[in-house]
């Protein structure tokens, strides 16, 4: 990459900062052009060299954002599979991951969430892409997770995928918002307990089945690892 190149990255990242920061505290149709510039410590012209239009630039703004959320969940995956975890140790990997980048991007996040239930927005379509790569990622690893008996084949797996994209979103949202004095490992432990299907209460011997999550493995299946079991 040269180093004009390299410029107008940084430029944009700045950009994007500072958009970001301003939407996130006063909203998308309160904040100028002015002040993104402003905030972003360079000209008015800079912003339209780069985005022809404040709302482009909000637009590239959420595809980067959720682009590189997608990206660290795939990393979570394929980094699992390398030290060869189970499937259901490469969704609880994912999960960490998605609550470590919305710990770092906060506002990003905020927005992001805000925008999918607004669907008279001009970015509504590029939006629904990039979720869809996401919540490709996470179906991924749940068909390959069937695929090897480690999962019920009864599993719903667009819904499922989509479940635990949002659980991952809200919890983390709720979290930076009302419960900041947790820790990114506590609140981890209690989404993967979530995951891995250890919500329910153990039934008294020889009374029911234990409660089954994601994590239980297909009936006649043993369980691929320890993440996987579930306590009963």
């Amino acid at each position: 990459m040269d180093s004009s190149s390299t410029r107008r990255q940084a430029t944009r990242q700045k950009l994007f900062e500072a958009a970001v920061t301003l939407i996130a505290e006063q909203g998308f149709s309160s904040t100028t052009v002015d002040e993104i510039a402003e905030r972003a410590g360079v000209a008015k012209g800079t912003v339209y060299y780069n985005f022809a239009s404040k709302t482009v630039l909000f637009e590239e703004l959420l595809r980067h954002g959720v682009e590189l959320l997608t990206a660290s969940l795939q990393s979570a995956a394929d980094e699992t599979a390398d030290r060869g975890g189970s499937h259901v140790d490469a969704l609880d990997a994912m999960v960490r991951a998605g609550l470590h980048f919305i710990a770092r991007h906060p506002s990003l996040t905020q927005l992001y969430v805000a925008e999918l239930w607004r669907t008279n927005r001009a970015w509504q379509p590029t939006l629904m892409v990039v979720r869809r790569q996401a919540i490709a990622v996470i179906e991924s690893v749940l068909r390959e997770g069937v695929a090897a008996r480690e999962l019920s084949e009864d599993i719903d797996i667009p819904l499922t995928a989509s479940a635990l994209f949002g659980m991952v979103l809200v919890a983390a949202l709720d979290w930076q918002s009302y419960q900041p004095e947790r820790s990114l490992d506590d609140v981890h432990a209690a989404l993967s307990r979530l995951l891995q299907g250890r919500v329910g209460r153990a039934p008294t011997k020889g009374v029911g089945a234990p409660t089954q999550g994601v994590g239980a493995p297909a009936q006649g299946a043993r369980a691929p690892a320890e993440s996987a079991r579930t306590l009963g």
